[in-house]
């Protein structure tokens, strides 16, 4: 593990605890707009992907047209913004974990389901878009994961290596689209439980924040 040469980070639920808000803002659009009566934990597991996917894997991929899903996916994330604005912050240890990431000269990109919009929320908003070599949004990308079509982008971005990358993860379908990409993965404990990632073999270890001393291996 040691002189891995760049860092894949997810975002949401990965560098910022904010997948609850997600699951509101969701759980709000889908029940009071689109009526889908959906429980909590039904609307948590198909919290993947880009919006229009989220909406076509419920309703079915001819029950909105592409106008409504727009103006619907626009909504949640103008209503995500403004409830998780006063909370916005990085997980603990992350700017001291990137900052030595940086002064080792270790490549660093983002590679995320999310849209541009939200991914410039993040980093504008917390000043740190400096540390990022790359960045890949659902814009970017014709495949959502667990396809590994973001994080093969962001290793071709920083001219690295696959097997030279290590992907930072919170969900299942990120950690088996990095091993699609033949990438492992350190997987953040912020929405999902271990038990939920039995079936991946390429997990280097499970952390709760970036303070975890086992991160400490992966510097050189």
């Amino acid at each position: 593990m040691k002189g891995s040469k760049c860092f894949l980070f997810d975002l949401n639920g990965t560098m910022i605890d904010d997948m609850e808000f997600h699951l509101l803002a969701w759980s709000e659009i889908l029940n009071n707009d689109l009526k889908a009566n959906l429980n909590r934990q039904q609307v948590r597991s198909q919290m993947y992907g880009k919006n229009s996917e989220v909406l076509e894997r419920i309703f079915g991929k001819d029950y909105l047209s592409d106008e409504r899903m727009e103006e619907l996916s626009v909504k949640k994330e103008k209503s995500y913004q403004q409830a998780y604005r006063s909370h916005l912050h990085l997980i603990a240890g992350l700017n001291d974990f990137m900052e030595k990431a940086k002064q080792q000269h270790i490549k660093m990109a983002i590679g995320s389901a999310a849209i541009k919009f939200n991914i410039d929320f993040v980093l504008d908003n917390l000043k740190i878009r400096h540390y990022f070599d790359a960045i890949v949004s659902a814009d970017d990308v014709h495949h959502s994961k667990p396809d590994p079509e973001t994080y093969l982008k962001c290793a071709s971005l920083l001219n690295c290596r696959a097997e030279d990358c290590i992907v930072f993860e919170d969900a299942p379908k990120g950690v088996e689209a990095a091993g699609n990409a033949g990438m492992n993965a350190v997987v953040l404990t912020t929405m999902q439980e271990k038990y939920e990632f039995a079936s991946y073999s390429n997990i280097i270890c499970f952390v709760k924040d970036y303070n975890d001393g086992q991160l400490q291996n992966l510097f050189m």
